[in-house]
């Protein structure tokens, strides 16, 4: 059924494409932050090191202050929830939040910033600089801040003791050869971040638990999660072994580590259950696998550890060998707009666990996002698909595998079906999902999607279903070389759709013109 589609695949050899040269940015980021968990605040300071690598020569620089995006309903965001039906239940009940406090200074000289010219951008700043930054040079950008977390109704805030930590400190805007990246925060789309060494200092009350992007520095801390969190992954009971502060009644500092990313995230409560294990690389590298929970009876989450470590060792079998040192998963509540949220070497999943080939798949989709968001950085906001649509496709491709399941289509699977092998019963599961209406294109970008259902179906399946049509016409060996090409020629940059293109095209060897094209086609894929 796919032969019209595919007539491209005769022409082979390499096309061609002029590109301003590539570069990014480098950053390093110094902060502390302070929690006050009696009135939901964060007080911090920041010192950011941020290298010119372009040819460009700076006067200012922007920077998100995405907390303020929570401030009032005139925002970006509350301007997107409240036009969405199926997202205005959100505030039926919320609090809002906001970041301020700032005194920003430019090695060591007060800085004059300025607003941006949008009035929906409330979060979003420019920092001038006193001198021009030129390429090649750095220079040190420092403030204070104060935050008041929100409710939790978006990605960030408290409900119930936990606390969700997220884009919540002043962060550079991407500058790239297209130039300046400032959008605003949204509930529905997603970021795009520069790359940067963190050293984060986190001082709260003692009988917190704490999840993190990154190496935790704390020699005993990590020891006593380590030890607790063997011994519960170990008898995986409704007894878990819980963690004891050393001293409920003070606070303490925790220190991370984390270079080459780009973001930094926690999460935080007293009644998290630890659960620890390590999954070991094919290049002989271990890596430490946390998951943090709720002591619930029969909880699912008792397999999370391992849900984890499947997912680990599939996507770096599938795509390249996971980058990280860490990876980490925390339930988190229940949201709803999405399954889970992710962010460096670290995933809150937000979807009630209602069956466990449902949870596994949630948690690989969202640690399958260290691949797609972390490790090979695209913008998550023009090209929504570049990230969402290719985790998706691995995703499907782990469920098949795992359970002759699928999560579009959930328990309509008919047996027949489920009893096919394993190729053919995926082929059956994208040959039903062309019957699905997507209408728009999958280039579409974030803000031009009228709806969630249009985002999501399009960002999602109808990529998925994209990449199974090259899968079906060359065969997923050579897709699976194709996108291990991208990974190497890619991680830890910011490739766009033509630098993906030009990837699968050396890997294939062939002309991926047509195949591409399909990525601006309105509507199904079948035949006519």
């Amino acid at each position: 059924m796919y032969k019209l589609i595919f007539l491209f695949l005769i022409c082979f050899g390499l096309s061609s494409f002029a590109q301003t040269p590539y570069f990014q940015q480098k950053l390093n980021y110094q902060i502390n932050v302070t929690l006050n968990d009696i009135d939901k605040t964060l007080k911090g300071d920041e010192t950011i090191i941020y290298k010119n690598n372009s040819a460009s020569t700076l006067d200012f620089i922007w920077f998100h202050i995405y907390p303020n995006a929570y401030k009032n309903e005139t925002t970006a965001m509350f301007q997107q929830i409240k036009n969405d039906p199926s997202r205005k239940k959100k505030l039926e009940k919320y609090s809002t939040g906001d970041i301020d406090g700032f005194n920003f200074k430019v090695n060591g000289q007060i800085a004059i910033t300025e607003a941006h010219p949008n009035p929906q951008y409330i979060d979003v700043i420019k920092v001038k600089l006193q001198s021009p930054l030129k390429p090649g040079d750095s220079v040190s950008i420092s403030t204070d801040f104060k935050v008041k977390l929100p409710s939790y109704f978006s990605r960030s805030g408290f409900a119930d003791g936990e606390f969700m930590v997220t884009q919540w400190y002043p962060k550079p805007a991407v500058f790239d050869k297209d130039g300046w990246h400032e959008f605003p925060y949204l509930d529905m789309g997603e970021f795009y971040s520069e790359y940067g060494d963190y050293k984060v200092n986190i001082t709260l009350p003692a009988e917190y638990i704490v999840g993190a992007t990154g190496i935790l520095q704390n020699a005993d801390e990590l020891n006593q999660y380590k030890t607790t969190g063997a011994k519960n992954f170990a008898t995986k009971d409704d007894k878990p072994t819980l963690y004891v502060p050393k001293d409920k009644n003070g606070t303490k500092t925790l220190s991370y580590v984390m270079n080459n990313v780009p973001d930094f995230a926690w999460f935080a409560d007293k009644k998290y259950v630890i659960a620890y294990d390590t999954v070991k690389m094919a290049s002989g590298k271990t890596v430490d696998v946390f998951t943090y929970y709720y002591n619930k009876k029969k909880s699912l989450w008792l397999q999370s550890v391992d849900y984890t470590k499947d997912a680990i060792k599939n996507y770096s079998k599938w795509i390249g060998e996971y980058e990280y040192p860490i990876v980490q998963v925390v339930e988190g509540p229940k949201n709803n707009a999405s399954g889970g949220m992710e962010y460096p070497t670290i995933t809150l999943i937000t979807s009630p666990d209602a069956k466990a080939q449902s949870l596994d798949a949630v948690i690989t989709h969202e640690v399958g996002h260290n691949w797609f968001m972390s490790i090979l950085g695209s913008n998550e906001r023009a090209n929504t698909w570049q990230d969402e649509g290719l985790n998706t496709y691995y995703q499907f491709r782990y469920e098949a595998e795992k359970y002759k399941s699928n999560s579009i289509f959930g328990d309509a699977i008919p047996e027949n079906i489920k009893a096919l092998p394993v190729d053919q019963f995926q082929a059956a599961i994208y040959n039903a999902m062309m019957g699905i209406p997507m209408k728009p294109a999958i280039a579409t970008s974030l803000e031009k999607f009228a709806t969630s259902d249009d985002y999501s179906m399009t960002s999602y399946i109808k990529t998925a279903l994209w990449m199974f049509l090259l899968e079906a016409a060359v065969g997923r060996e050579k897709v699976d070389n194709a996108f291990k090409t991208y990974f190497n020629d890619w991680k830890n940059k910011h490739p766009s759709p033509l630098d993906m293109k030009a990837s699968f095209e050396k890997s294939l060897g062939s002309n991926l013109n047509q195949y591409f094209e399909l990525l601006n086609k309105e509507g199904s894929f079948k035949e006519k």
